[in-house]
């Protein structure tokens, strides 16, 4: 059985939406300076690297990440090879086929951009493509990209729509490598309490 590891690696250096803390560690304990074992200090931001998105994201209202259902980050997922340069519209997906699908990937040109690197014209979701998502059902929507809204976004409306009927984000992931197709999927957030987000180890393999 192939397993696509689709999660980026955490480390310094890792590409972060600008503003956001940079990831580091910091050692709290050493062997080689006489301790029993090996302990580091991890700092980062909740939607560092590979991440899901919380309703309490973009509503001071909404549940934090031990307060949302983990089922839609295990399952059946598809992937799509999506060309568009600058915005997935409705009118793209409307050409794929949707029969049986309950979690969907984009794969987009931004797969190709290095991890240390911030690409601020990444691909992202019109409004009308997360409306259209919303009237399929579909439990999750992931991206290669760093976010299914624009850069520079302050109204959100794509997080909003998905988030408000119901479907999870996982943005960040790493497609580059896997072909467009069924799989099943594993996401699953840490259970951080008051969390808006969190880094997620995500994996694919065929069904």
């Amino acid at each position: 059985m192939e397993i696509f590891d689709i999660s980026k690696t955490l480390k310094e250096g890792l590409a972060v939406w600008p503003g956001d803390p940079e990831f580091r560690t910091d050692p709290v304990l050493r062997i080689n300076n006489g301790e029993s074992s090996n302990v580091l200090a991890i700092n980062m931001g909740t939607h560092t690297g590979t991440h899901i998105d919380a309703p309490l994201h973009v509503d001071d209202a909404g549940s934090d990440v031990t307060g949302i259902s983990i089922r839609p980050f295990i399952g059946p997922a598809r992937v799509f090879a999506i060309p568009a340069e600058k915005c997935i519209e409705a009118s793209d997906l409307s050409l794929l086929d949707w029969r049986g699908v309950e979690r969907v990937l984009f794969r987009t040109r931004d797969g190709s951009i290095p991890e240390y690197f911030f690409d601020r014209n990444f691909v992202y979701l019109s409004e009308e493509a997360s409306e259209f998502l919303a009237k399929k059902r579909i439990q999750l929507v992931g991206t290669d990209a760093p976010s299914v809204d624009p850069f520079g976004s302050t109204e959100l409306r794509s997080h909003k729509v998905l988030i408000r009927n119901g479907a999870a984000i996982l943005e960040g992931i790493r497609l580059g490598s896997v072909p467009a197709g069924d799989y099943n999927l594993i996401c699953l957030p840490l259970k951080l309490a008051g969390a808006d987000g969190s880094p997620v180890r995500a994996i694919l393999w065929k069904r």
